[in-house]
Parts: structure tokens; C-alpha cells; sequence
């Protein structure tokens, strides 16, 4: 072995995936968990160092979500939960919490314009009495992966290519194509919904399956939904090049203009629930963040409204700065054993210690608004004023005590280890009868949209009659179509 042969140059890549110290990878898909849906352990040591070397790929703009807009204001309850959760700002009616809100596109650059197809972001925190809760999610209610693992590569796909900088069609087909849990996900992408109007008229989800704690420690599954109040409103591809084309900070500067003008920005919050007991009686995993569940079994239930009434004082201090975590719960409200969240738990903390240092937390808009106390201190820019003598615990010069108690989930865990995908894949009904409850114009331009992409020259006939199986199984209608306008035949 020659020692100084292999590092730094690409050409000598080996043909199968390493970790950083060339240990052999034998499954780059799935995290390390106990059982097939169990949560994910700490000692999977390649997802960790996948998942902490992507988050340190760029410095200081965030990987994702760079262009972003903030706003600050309250959210109040409007309806009795505590039957559901101890959280103490769901407490009850008339409630209100201080929130700050941060809407964001997902994968283009801190500058870019905000017309572009997109995912935004849909991230609130909660300045609650029990800490900060950050309900971290989307404008879509599902993602395009299920397991974490895969997150760095499909960022990787959806931006630009690294040779030149440009976004490509080929990459995120190519990509995709391994993946047919994201059919989904681009029925929502490549709908008319894909270019919101503005932040204003644009739909928020949680995404990830939570769990609501009662009192008596009864759990319950939950998913967020923010409905704006003034209706949801997109704009189509024309509409976008007009409005890109004359202000490329048309949604930030929207929001601005909005909220001081006295035009106040509101979401109403609904919940749906689910008795863990009935978890497994469904064609799909509540789990799954590639599914939603049907309202007919799971009506929305209203709590409470969102309502953004100040614009922020500084860019940097409360938008650039501003850092949210989906590991920020507070007591009443707890993770599940879903793999996308368990990864993002570790992921989004490590990502904001690296981009803003390990005392992020004491930034003022990241700090609690409510008394707190620990033994974290010094490290990189800790400005906090200290003057104890006693930094450790238990003291007895020190008359800091535990908490009081509170009920979190607690059901018996068992299983191997073993890295597998969930049982219940079920990748195609829902994109097709998303797909049907369309009107017959508003299908034809998402054909037209997944068309365009499966008509970039780099794809394949592999890749594409791939995606023409895909969108055929999700509806035989939908793929005789997409394989019309190709000049291909379907593959049923």
C-alpha cells in the first residue's frame, strides 16, 4: 500500500462507499434501529459522521432553507386540548405564547429569487413559559425521503451541479428514480401549488408524526397543520417569470409591507390525532412522512391562531441568526419513533453549532423567554454574565434542584439491529388519488411540469421508463399520458 497514493484527488475513488476513514459502507439507505421501526441508536457511527460532515458542507449560509424572512408575533389558544397534552401554553382558551416565524425556500441561495419552485419552509418557535418549543415543518405536509440517511444525497441532488453550478433535471431524476416514496412529495412540488404567492397565503405542516402527553401520561400521535386564514394562493410559471422579474424579495418584502401596514398575517392551527393502540390497523405507517393521513379518518381538529403582528428590528440578529431545532419540545409534546425526525433531532443542533457556534442558544432570538439555569458554559462567544462559584451538580451550596417530573412516552422497546426500510412502503396510492382529485387543467399542467423534467437530454431511457412505471402505477391514466407526450411506450 502506497501511503500517500490515494488522498486528495477523486481519481483514485474506490468503487464502493467509505466512511471519512475508508471502512467499508454496505447500506447507504437505512439508519441503524432497534427492530424494522424502532427508534435509531447513537452507535450507527456512519449515519452520525454522514449526517455531521453534511452539516458542516457550508459556512456561514445554511445549506438549506439560506433564503429566508422572519416575523414576530403571538399565538393563542382558541380551543380546549388539555384533554391531549400538559403543554402549558396549550394550557387553555385565551392563552397567548410570543412566537417568532421564519419562512424560507428550501434549496437555492441566500439571494436568490423567491418565485423559483420550491419547498418553503414553515418554522415557528414558541417563547413558552416551559421553554421554547420550535415546531419546525413545511408548506407541504409530506418530504420526499423517509429515513435520514438519505437527506445529504438528496440535497446533493436538488442543487446545483458541483462541476457547474447549475440546477439539473438529469440529477434530480436520476436520483428520484431509487426513490419511489417521493412520488408524493412531487405532487405536491410540481402542482400549481409549487410557487406560493407569498408567505401570507401559503400552508404550514409539523410534516413529522409527534406525540402529545396528557396529565395522566396518555400519548396520543399528532400532526400540525397552519391554515392561513386569507386562503392559499400560487402563482403559475408565467405569473412567477413577471413577478421574479421585477422584485426577487417579492415574498419578504410582502410580509414587510404587510404586517406594517396593520394587514396582520394569521394561521389558524389544526391538529389530527391517533390512538397509538390502532397504529398498525392502517395501509400505511403514521410514521411515514412520504403519507398523509385521510381526513375522513382523522378529521382536523381546530386549537388555537398564529398571528404575526411585528416586523423583525435586524436581518442578521433575527433571521440570519434565528435557529431552530425540531429536538425543542417542551413537556406535553414528545418525538416518535420516526426515522426522518430521530435523524433531524441530532442534525439541525449540530448544524447550528457549527454555523453559529456552541453557544447559539444565548442569542437572543434563539434564548428562552422564561427563567433557565444549567452548568453549559465558556466555549466560543458565551457572553452570558456569570459570578457563581458552584458549576457543578448536585451542591449543597447550591440550591438548584431537579425539575418536577413530567410524563413522557414510555412503551417497551425490543428488537435486533438492523438497518431495513418500513414495511409498509405503499408508495403509489396516495400520489394517485391526489393525482384524480385534480381538475382536468390542473392535470394536464402537472404532466406538462413532469414532462419538462423527464425531457432534460441527460435522462436516461432507463431513468425515464422508470418514471413512467412509477406514475403509471400511481394512475394508469396519469402514465399513458406522461408516455404520450414523451413519444415512449408506458411500462405498466
Amino acid at each position: 500500500m502506497d501511503p500517500y497514493k490515494y488522498r486528495p484527488s477523486s481519481a483514485y475513488n474506490s468503487a464502493h462507499f467509505t466512511t471519512n476513514t475508508g471502512a467499508p459502507v454496505w447500506n447507504n439507505n437505512a439508519s441503524l434501529t432497534v427492530g424494522s421501526r424502532g427508534p435509531i441508536l447513537l452507535e450507527d457511527y456512519h449515519l452520525v459522521e454522514k449526517l455531521a460532515q453534511f452539516d458542516r458542507e457550508r459556512i456561514p449560509e445554511r445549506v438549506v432553507h439560506a433564503r429566508g424572512a422572519s416575523a414576530k408575533g403571538f399565538f393563542e389558544v382558541t380551543h380546549d386540548v388539555s384533554h391531549l397534552t400538559c403543554a402549558d401554553f396549550l394550557r387553555a382558551p385565551g392563552v397567548q405564547t410570543p412566537v417568532i416565524v421564519r419562512f424560507s425556500t428550501v434549496i437555492h441561495e441566500r439571494g436568490s429569487p423567491e418565485t423559483l419552485r420550491d419547498p418553503r419552509g414553515f418554522a415557528v418557535k414558541f417563547y413558552t413559559r416551559e421553554g421554547n418549543f420550535d415546531m419546525v415543518g413545511n408548506n407541504f405536509p409530506v418530504f420526499f425521503v423517509r429515513d435520514g440517511m438519505k437527506f445529504p444525497d438528496m440535497v446533493h441532488a436538488l442543487k446545483p451541479n458541483p462541476r457547474t453550478h447549475i440546477q439539473e433535471n438529469w440529477r434530480i431524476m436520476d436520483f428520484f428514480s431509487h426513490h419511489p416514496e417521493s412520488l408524493h412529495m412531487f405532487t405536491f412540488l410540481l402542482d400549481d401549488i409549487g410557487i406560493p404567492l407569498n408567505y401570507r397565503h401559503m400552508e404550514g405542516f409539523g410534516v413529522h408524526t409527534f406525540t402529545l402527553v396528557n396529565r395522566a401520561g396518555k400519548c396520543s400521535y399528532v400532526k400540525f397543520h397552519w391554515k392561513p386564514t386569507c386562503g392559499v394562493k400560487s402563482l403559475l410559471e408565467e405569473q412567477a417569470v413577471i413577478v421574479g422579474g421585477s422584485n426577487h424579495s417579492h415574498a419578504t418584502q410582502d410580509l414587510q409591507d404587510s404586517i406594517a401596514a396593520g394587514n396582520y398575517p394569521e394561521w389558524k392551527l389544526f391538529i389530527q390525532t391517533m390512538e397509538i393502540k390502532n397504529e398498525n390497523n392502517y395501509d400505511f405507517d403514521p410514521l411515514d412522512v412520504t403519507k398523509t393521513w385521510p381526513e375522513d379518518l382523522f378529521p382536523l381538529q381546530p386549537v388555537g391562531r398564529l398571528v404575526l403582528n411585528k416586523n423583525i428590528d435586524n436581518f442578521f440578529a433575527e433571521n440570519e441568526q434565528l435557529a431552530f431545532c425540531p429536538a425543542l419540545v417542551v413537556p406535553g409534546v414528545y418525538y416518535t419513533d420516526d426515522k426522518l425526525l430521530q435523524t433531524r433531532i441530532f442534525s439541525y443542533a449540530d448544524t447550528q453549532r457549527h454555523r453559529l457556534g456552541p453557544n447559539y442558544l444565548l442569542l437572543p432570538a434563539n434564548a428562552p423567554k422564561c427563567a433557565h439555569h444549567n452548568n453549559h458554559h465558556e466555549g466560543f462567544m458565551n457572553f452570558t454574565h456569570r459570578d457563581e462559584e458552584v458549576n457543578y451538580f448536585p451542591s449543597r451550596f447550591d440550591p438548584c434542584r431537579h425539575a418536577e417530573r413530567v410524563p413522557i412516552p414510555s412503551h417497551p422497546l425490543g428488537g435486533r439491529r438492523e438497518k431495513v426500510m418500513i414495511e409498509k412502503e405503499n408508495n403509489f396510492a396516495q400520489p394517485g388519488a391526489r393525482f384524480r382529485s385534480w381538475p382536468a387543467e390542473r392535470q394536464e399542467r402537472f404532466i406538462a411540469r413532469v414532462v419538462d423534467a423527464l425531457s432534460d437530454p441527460r435522462v436516461t431511457h432507463e431513468i425515464r421508463s422508470i418514471w413512467l412505471s412509477y406514475w403509471s402505477q400511481a394512475d394508469r391514466m396519469l402514465g399513458q399520458k406522461i408516455a404520450t407526450k414523451l413519444n415512449v411506450k408506458a411500462n405498466m
